[in-house]
């Protein structure tokens, strides 16, 4: 045995049943040697965004792995391994290392200084006897706090000896949650009951916690609205009658006029990072924070009070000191909040309704979101999105009613994510209809990843609205554009992707959006990946009313 075939053991150990690799490394021959399976990528960042996916799919239960091999593979992942950084993404990455000999020569690549950055831990295996421990390490990391990336170097220098003996057996890390300070907590529910208006902000936090029930649970008790952020996006099902809607920089009205009002944040889960792809909380509001990591508080935000520890034990914290304050049934049902909620949401959406029902060729992009939430299973269902306009045109529009059932993402903003990224998701759940929701643009960097779902056997849907060319840069690029077009492409992707062995749809016309989307459901129900290109126009009209988060006059 030697060290890449311990390193595979480590992950036989901890359930990993595949891993994402591009396009050569030891440890991909030992990993298939053990019964892993090895999935190789058209390129880096497509097999990082896949395990990335898998991560999120499954809340951290298992941690999706990626393979590179040394040298450019190192270097060609640094965005896809920043991305998982900034969105807070558990996931294994184990590149190739230059040698023990060599790694500090330039201009070999060093993956453990470039990575320190964006890891939450960055090692090198440089003796084969501590292989286990650094594995031991990389996972127990993985398991804590805040998530993120760990990086693991693999020196073909180091793990390609024999091992025969100083070998530690691998013990799998678990995790550790920690439960907040209960006086806090005492503090934080007598906030909660005294204020005049509170909304409750709910991140990923939740969704990693496995704590939904348990968030119910809280609101029915306390009856307070929620507001979920674009990565907390199903967390809280967008139908309850107590559901504000999700937020990223656009946003249902409700989102608006409640976060405008309100006296009180109450954050569960959420670091509260200001991202110029989220809203803003406006200055003045009182702010309580519970989140995983300490150093999230008082980051961005003044924050009143701070709650540290996992959200699923922080919200059986709440419930059970709730209940001593207001008693054991909680607050009543509030019949006034729910109508007045139920009320801004009919009026957002009829604000709406002409877009969302639009006849008009080239389609209108909201007539497309429209049919998803018609048509599709939504309690089945895995839906994501791209960068840019096709985020900031879903996030407010799509209904998510159950846990996971959205991947919302966007603190960077990658194009192309959404595809690898429904990929990763379906291998966690191959039993869901699996779907991103992309621009023309997006699938110009990605689109080759199809081939690697029609391969792996991993049969996604991809919805790629086309508008032939980058939205809103008619207004931002005004004489680039006008004089050299230099925001406009063009292309034919759904007979791009037939050539790659997927099912292709070409859709020109409203009433095809529904049969297309019946069809691809279908498609993969029998294994078969499936691109449905919809022309469509631009529309650069977003879900925002900023005028409710402005101080009054």
């Amino acid at each position: 045995m030697n060290g890449y075939d311990l390193v595979a053991k480590c992950l036989k150990a901890e359930g990993t049943d595949w891993i994402a690799c591009f396009p050569d490394n030891p440890l991909i021959e030992a990993s298939a040697r053990i019964g892993i399976r090895p999935i190789v990528f058209r390129q880096e960042r497509g097999a990082i965004n896949a395990a990335d996916g898998y991560s999120r799919q499954l809340a951290g239960k298992k941690i999706g792995v990626f393979v590179s091999q040394s040298g450019p593979g190192v270097e060609n992942s640094f965005g896809g391994i920043a991305q998982a950084w900034g969105e807070a993404v558990p996931l294994l990455f184990l590149p190739g290392g230059s040698g023990v000999g060599r790694y500090d020569i330039q201009p070999n690549f060093s993956a453990v200084k470039n990575y320190e950055h964006v890891s939450k831990l960055a090692i090198s295996i440089d003796q084969p006897n501590r292989t286990t421990r650094e594995m031991r390490r990389a996972f127990h990391t993985l398991k804590q706090g805040r998530p993120g990336p760990v990086v693991v170097e693999l020196h073909g220098d180091v793990l390609a000896r024999e091992i025969t003996e100083g070998v530690d057996e691998y013990r799998v890390p678990k995790s550790m949650p920690t439960r907040p300070n209960l006086s806090d907590v005492k503090d934080a529910v007598r906030l909660l009951v005294e204020a005049r208006n509170p909304v409750l902000w709910i991140g990923q936090g939740v969704l990693y916690a496995n704590a939904c029930e348990q968030l119910m649970d809280f609101v029915d008790l306390a009856q307070i609205p929620v507001i979920t952020t674009m990565q907390g996006k199903s967390a809280f099902p967008d139908d309850h009658a107590l559901a504000l809607g999700s937020a990223n920089r656009t946003a249902p009205k409700t989102v608006f006029e409640w976060l405008g009002s309100t006296d009180l944040v109450f954050a569960v889960g959420s670091a509260l990072t200001r991202t110029g792809f989220g809203l803003e909380i406006p200055a003045g509001k009182r702010i309580v924070q519970s989140t995983n990591n300490a150093l999230d508080i008082n980051k961005d935000y003044s924050v009143e009070l701070g709650l540290v520890g996992d959200a699923r034990l922080t919200l059986d914290c709440l419930i059970e000191e709730f209940r001593a304050q207001v008693g054991d049934n909680g607050r009543p049902h509030n019949e006034a909040l729910a109508k007045s909620i139920r009320d801004s949401k009919q009026s957002w959406i009829n604000d709406w309704t002409p877009k969302l029902n639009s006849s008009e060729t080239p389609i209108n992009p909201y007539r497309v979101i429209n049919a998803i939430n018609n048509v599709i299973d939504h309690e089945n269902s895995v839906v994501t999105h791209d960068a840019g306009n096709p985020r900031d045109q879903i996030m407010p529009f799509y209904r998510a009613s159950k846990p996971y059932g959205y991947i919302g993402w966007g603190k960077t903003t990658h194009l192309g994510y959404g595809l690898p990224l429904a990929i990763g998701a379906k291998l966690a759940a191959p039993e869901k209809f699996c779907m991103n929701f992309m621009g023309d643009l997006a699938f110009g960097h990605t689109g080759t990843e199809i081939e690697t779902a029609v391969r792996a056997d991993a049969p996604i849907t991809s919805v790629i609205v086309n508008n032939g060319t980058m939205g809103g840069y008619d207004k931002k690029l005004k004489v680039a554009m006008a004089k050299y077009g230099v925001g406009n492409q063009s292309g034919e992707y759904a007979a791009m992707s037939k050539a790659l062995g997927a099912t292709g749809i070409v859709v020109t016309r409203p009433e095809e959006i529904e049969p297309a989307l019946k069809s691809a459901q279908t498609e993969n129900k029998e294994g078969r990946t499936t691109v449905i290109e919809i022309i469509t126009r631009q529309d650069t009209d977003f879900s925002q009313y900023p005028a409710f988060l402005r101080p009054a006059a």
